[in-house]
């Protein structure tokens, strides 16, 4: 979380646009994400190069001697933000506007690119030279108060801060994950290098960007000292989807700041027949939209053959079996309503899942999770598509605390059940022996189904009740008296005094 200086810092950052005659917070994040990945750019450009020298691979900088912008070809040295960043005014404005703008804009292997499509119609909006240059200058301390932080998230924190001054967030269901919630279920999945990832409702890329994380700690090696997979990981490994263009804009930029040249973002309802997507994909990661209804003539109809519903959380579900490959998984977050709603539609999409896929596990969260922007009760199913069953037992764990508290500030506390998690999901085998009265408990499938493929961890979960011994009342009594007579004393004992 963003606490301190570095918040005062951001703060500071709002306040210079506002000064400035940007108020629309969706303009100013716009503008915001603009020059952050101008200033990565940079940055990841000089760790592209150093890495590619350690690993004795060529390497070609996107800012090379001449690069062409428009008509016109310049050195490409003064697109780079330590370059620019320290000359007047009126030069930086002049050459934001007329060369480092369009050189970005069209960054990203052609006009089909993720990154064309949604900067093509990105548009300059800071005034005046004074503003660029006090946003530059604000910025440049924001990024030296991150490097002074010793958390590897902090860039993602910052990111998260931002997006929270949105006025719109938290609205039609739009809850951004928290990072480390979303770090949680990557390394549940473990992606492999040769895997297809999808989020249909990607908002700013943040799964497809842990992900990426995962595999590059993980895999680095693997995946570019082989050419195949590098192609496959850099071209067509991260597909995304979603209906904010705002959002599928900082996503792009998002993906190609950490390396991903060309994933596949895109502007789609992924619930309509805009989505073609059958049995494509090895992994879904997601946290789909809680918006509660919508038209159901907009609708895919094969997904309305699972599951009758005009509830956005159980069409997604139907989405997901749809786009996964055989033996493919899915790890997603859904609100509790979806475990054990009774309706018709929740059943059947309960039943769908345990009874012609595999449910492996279904992680109950806290409520506070998704504090400040919502208080709604969450858990996370994870289960393999199959097309032909294979559940005989289910994971239930029961996570309390996230490592951060539950209330509004989401302050950071020693509680933390996500590592346990990590290592009992990993290990499930030595869960056989654990007790109801336990985090983390297996149910068998057919006690699932006398209970109506119910999904609460409650209907599960036993609580130990431990007897506690009270005195008897004539000890209490005399206790009583005790304390009266020596009341009565020290009383005695004052008056005496006065």
């Amino acid at each position: 979380m963003i606490t301190g200086e570095l918040k005062n810092r951001i703060d500071g950052l709002w306040d210079i646009f506002a000064a400035g005659g940007l108020v629309n917070p969706l303009d100013v994040i716009e503008q915001i994400t603009y020059l952050m990945f101008i200033h990565d750019l940079d940055t990841t450009d000089n760790l592209r190069a150093k890495e590619s020298a350690m690993l004795g691979l060529p390497f070609k900088s996107i800012f090379a001697d001449e690069v062409q912008v428009g008509d016109r070809r310049i050195d490409g040295k003064q697109l780079k933000w330590s370059v620019f960043h320290d000359f007047d005014a009126g030069r930086m404005y002049s050459v934001m506007q007329e060369w480092v703008f369009p050189f970005i804009k069209n960054l990203g292997g052609g006009k089909d690119s993720a990154y064309s499509k949604y900067m093509n119609d990105a548009i300059f909006k800071l005034p005046t030279p004074l503003l660029l240059s006090k946003v530059v200058d604000c910025l440049d301390q924001i990024y030296d108060r991150m490097g002074k932080v010793k958390d590897s998230d902090i860039r993602g924190d910052v990111y998260e801060y931002l997006l929270s001054k949105i006025a719109q967030s938290g609205l039609n269901g739009q809850f951004r994950t928290p990072r480390h919630i979303i770090k949680m279920m990557v390394e549940l999945m473990q992606p492999k290098p040769d895997f297809t990832i999808c989020d249909p409702a990607c908002g700013t890329a943040g799964f497809l960007v842990a992900s990426e994380e995962y595999l590059i700690a993980n895999h680095k090696k693997e995946i570019f000292f082989d050419r195949i997979k590098k192609d496959h990981f850099l071209n067509h490994m991260f597909s995304g989807y979603d209906m904010d263009r705002t959002m599928l804009r900082i996503g792009a930029m998002n993906m190609m700041t950490h390396g991903v040249d060309s994933p596949f973002i895109e502007y789609r309802d992924s619930l309509s027949d805009q989505n073609p997507d059958k049995e494509k994909f090895d992994l879904i990661l997601a946290n789909p939209p809680f918006k509660g209804s919508l038209d159901a003539d907009t609708v895919s109809a094969d997904l309305l053959k699972v599951c009758k519903t005009k509830k956005t959380e159980l069409l997604f579900l139907a989405l997901f079996l749809r786009m996964l490959k055989t033996g493919g998984r899915c790890a997603c977050i859904v609100p509790d309503g979806v475990l054990f709603g009774s309706s018709t539609a929740h059943k059947d999409i309960r039943k769908e899942l345990i009874e012609n896929n595999r449910l492996e596990a279904v992680i109950s969260m806290p409520s506070g999770v998704f504090k400040p922007y919502a208080g709604v009760s969450t858990g996370i199913l994870i289960f393999t598509k199959t097309g032909h069953g294979g559940t005989d037992k289910v994971w239930f764990y029961d996570m309390t605390a996230d490592g951060y508290s539950l209330d509004d500030k989401r302050t950071e506390i020693k509680d933390n059940d996500i590592p346990d998690i990590l290592v009992r999901f990993k290990n499930r085998e030595s869960e056989e022996t654990r007790e109801r009265t336990e985090k983390s408990f297996f149910v068998p499938k057919n006690e699932i189904v006398e209970n109506g493929y119910d999904l609460s961890i409650n209907k599960y979960k036993k609580t130990e009740y431990k007897p506690v011994e009270y005195p008897s009342t004539s000890q209490i009594l005399t206790d009583l008296h005790e304390l009266e007579m020596q009341i009565t004393a020290g009383l005695a004992e004052l008056e005496g005094m006065l």
